[in-house]
């Protein structure tokens, strides 16, 4: 119990240093930074999708210099080949030997701006890499540096020349997120925080990525209630029998649902998994893997109110104490 409550501790205690420094740039997204850290002590990728000019880049510059993470950005465009991500051998004449130059992706956090625009060939290459964690080229696998982080930008609005990304590769992505502009006090903030300078230029790490990986690891040990598992296997399997959906999401939702709720409540302070964890989490991770049907599209109905209908249908575990009579 004590171990459990120790690195609880120091998640939380963690998560609150991290959100509070890239508070320093970013202004009034607390629960945005709060999942892009559950996706990091989660070991999972982000799709974030929203319009241009809202600070997707800054927020990811910012979180990689507040874990003292790497940082790489790429843009992708239709002309893109997938050795500009994954890198390339090339001939040493002194040597007489092939020497690989390591390409963005080998990198902490890998920011992939605009995905869609990209052909589909580059896209599979990224992919690769962000399901095996691992990079190959000329026949040689050599691993991406760990945590690793993909965040991957869509823009919602503009659709020409682009090409978008299959429901099986959607599905990779542990969480789908949406920043929003800020209000209208917020962004009267920004203004006067970047009104003479840079705050990203004086960020300075607050936890390092090798602390990170250690408390990731240890976010496993979160005790999930044979209930709340129960709860977990009742939300996915009603998106497979939903008439209003097309396609439910998979058993890789399932897990992810599993691993995004332990960090989640380990960042919160808590060494056990509420229900209430579990629905904070629905849209971000099953959000983007739900396929409406025909006819729902016809009724003017999108996957949120699927999910919506899925938080009130399936009944919630009731537990007098969650914190573990019952605990292994």
């Amino acid at each position: 119990m004590r171990e459990r409550e120790s690195f609880v501790d120091a998640v939380q205690e963690t998560a609150a240093r991290v959100r509070q420094n890239v508070g320093r740039v970013i202004v009034g997204k607390e629960g945005v930074v709060d999942l892009l850290m559950v996706a990091l002590l989660a070991e999972g990728h982000v799709l974030l999708e929203d319009v241009p000019g809202i600070g997707k880049t800054t927020l990811v510059k910012a979180l990689a210099q507040s874990i003292g993470a790497t940082f790489q950005r790429i843009q992708f465009t239709p002309d893109l080949l997938p050795s500009d991500i994954t890198g390339v051998s090339v001939y040493n004449q002194k040597t007489g030997e092939f020497e690989y130059r390591p390409g963005p992706v080998m990198a902490h956090i890998v920011l992939a701006d605009e995905i869609n625009r990209a052909g589909p060939r580059t896209q599979s290459a990224l992919l690769e890499v962000m399901q095996e964690r691992q990079v190959t080229v000329d026949g040689v696998t050599r691993p991406v540096p760990r945590p690793f982080l993909v965040l991957a930008t869509q823009n919602p609005i503009e659709l020409e020349g682009t090409f978008p990304l299959p429901e099986a590769q959607v599905d990779r992505f542990l969480m789908r997120l949406e920043i929003g502009y800020p209000t209208y006090e917020e962004e009267r903030l920004v203004m006067r925080r970047f009104r003479e300078e840079d705050p990203l230029q004086g960020l300075r790490p607050v936890v390092s990525a090798e602390e990170l990986l250690r408390l990731g690891q240890a976010c496993r040990r979160v005790f999930i209630h044979p209930l709340v598992e129960n709860y977990i296997l009742d939300l996915v399997r009603y998106t497979r029998q939903s008439d209003g959906l097309a396609l439910g999401a998979s058993p890789r939702a399932t897990l992810a649902l599993m691993r995004t709720a332990q960090a989640y409540a380990a960042i919160h302070g808590r060494e056990f998994v509420q229900p209430d964890d579990v629905q904070a989490l629905l849209e971000p991770v099953l959000l983007h893997r739900l396929i409406p049907s025909v006819r729902t599209r016809l009724r003017g109905r999108a996957a949120r109110d699927i999910i919506a209908e899925v938080r009130s249908r399936v009944p919630v575990p009731v537990e007098e104490d969650w914190s573990a009579r019952e605990r292994a």
